[in-house]
């Protein structure tokens, strides 16, 4: 029987999140600590490494942060700003991944096991989304690729501040052993310290403690956990929290440009790949968006609804590229363009009429080729000719 691969699981954790919103709005407090929330009284939401370094953390009561960081700057929470970015930060996600699982407000794992064909290795995505993510948002996150999401969430961790790291299969037990128990993710301050007294400090320590030694003190759903965890061992899979109602793809030019053949270009790819996912995941649909951001961030997003559902390369780029033209945007300049297509229904609900000008084979068999080539070969086993002049 053949093997299956294993899976590939990238976790991105925002660095500081809420902090780091409210940073863009006050430069001026860069490299100083500041605390989100607490202000009266209440609890600290977030806190830049700068009062974390003083020993401040989320959770936190307002008093005990005053105490160990009295020069800090408190900030009310501006909770309509965060979701606006974590929405954002979740597009781009989106833009590379069919399956995103949004942990929190500000993380997220995705499944990257199909990807790669397209995108690249797993660490080039994780490197593209951090630059993305940094440029379009102006705050950081630490990125964790591995074959499970426990591994992922650990690898995130360990990435912090503004990092990656990415643990392949064959070097689990070897990142994992050496670990403190409370780098596990699910091992707090409580069962840490129920660990310590049973002489457990590593993870390798737990890796090769019987379970019957843990279950006096965990039970045994609990203790048989941590005992799977500790040799890395997690079926859990990322599953999205809702259905996906749109597939899209968007891209940052390396700088910022006012050719309309370099954005009909790019528009031309941004199409070619969301229906090539659309495709891989067996969905149709009717609208098609385009967003257009200026090099002053403003942001322009048009739509139009087709007659039929589609998933053919020409079809999307030919309503993306009439919205592009519609806008009339002339020579300005221009720092990202993507493509979305949405209202998806699932391929085998639809019914196409056929034609009598239809030929016996059109564009879609010849994207389904494509498809195929690129999955057996490589994202470069096959291009459009117009597609392979460098941006």
């Amino acid at each position: 029987m053949r093997q299956l691969s294993p899976r590939i699981v990238m976790h991105v954790d925002m660095d500081a999140f809420y902090a780091s919103v409210e940073l863009r709005r006050r430069p001026e407090l860069r490299g100083k600590a500041v605390i989100v929330g607490g202000s009266p009284r209440g609890v600290v939401l977030s806190a830049t490494y700068e009062a974390r370094a003083k020993g401040v953390r989320s959770g936190m009561s307002s008093t005990e942060a005053r105490r160990l960081a009295p020069k800090a700057t408190f900030l009310a929470p501006d909770f309509d700003s965060y979701t606006a970015v974590s929405k954002a930060i979740v597009a781009v996600f989106r833009s590379v991944a069919a399956v995103v699982e949004s942990a929190s407000i500000d993380e997220a794992f995705l499944d990257l096991t199909g990807a790669v064909r397209m995108f690249g290795s797993p660490a080039e995505i994780g490197e593209y989304v951090r630059a993305v993510v940094s440029d379009e948002q102006q705050i950081t996150c630490s990125v964790g690729i591995g074959p499970t999401k426990f591994i992922a969430k650990v690898a995130s961790r360990a990435a912090k501040p503004d990092g990656l790291v990415e643990v392949l299969p064959d070097r689990v037990v070897a990142f994992l052993h050496p670990l403190p128990v409370e780098a596990m993710w699910g091992v707090g301050n409580v069962t840490a310290q129920k660990l310590h007294r049973l002489g457990i400090f590593t993870v390798g320590d737990l890796a090769h403690t019987p379970r019957a030694t843990l279950r006096p003190a965990f039970g045994p759903h609990a203790s048989g956990m941590l005992s799977e965890l500790a040799w890395g061992r997690d079926r859990r899979r990322v599953t999205p929290m809702e259905p996906e109602h749109s597939v899209g793809s968007q891209e940052t030019f390396g700088r910022d440009t006012d050719d309309p053949d370099t954005v009909r270009r790019e528009l031309l790819r941004m199409a070619d790949r969301t229906a090539r996912r659309m495709r891989k995941q067996r969905m149709l649909g009717r609208t098609i968006s385009i967003t257009v951001r200026f090099a002053d961030f403003t942001e322009l997003t048009r739509s139009t609804t087709m007659p039929t559902a589609t998933d053919v390369t020409d079809e999307i780029y030919a309503q993306a590229l009439q919205l592009y033209e519609r806008l009339g945007v002339g020579r300005a300049r221009i720092r990202r363009v993507g493509v979305r297509v949405e209202q998806l229904i699932d391929r085998h609900r639809v019914y196409w009429q056929p034609q009598l000008t239809d030929p016996e084979r059109g564009w879609r068999e010849a994207d389904l080729a494509i498809d195929a080539a690129v999955g057996k070969f490589g994202p470069g086993a096959v291009q459009r000719a117009v597609l392979t002049r460098r941006i």
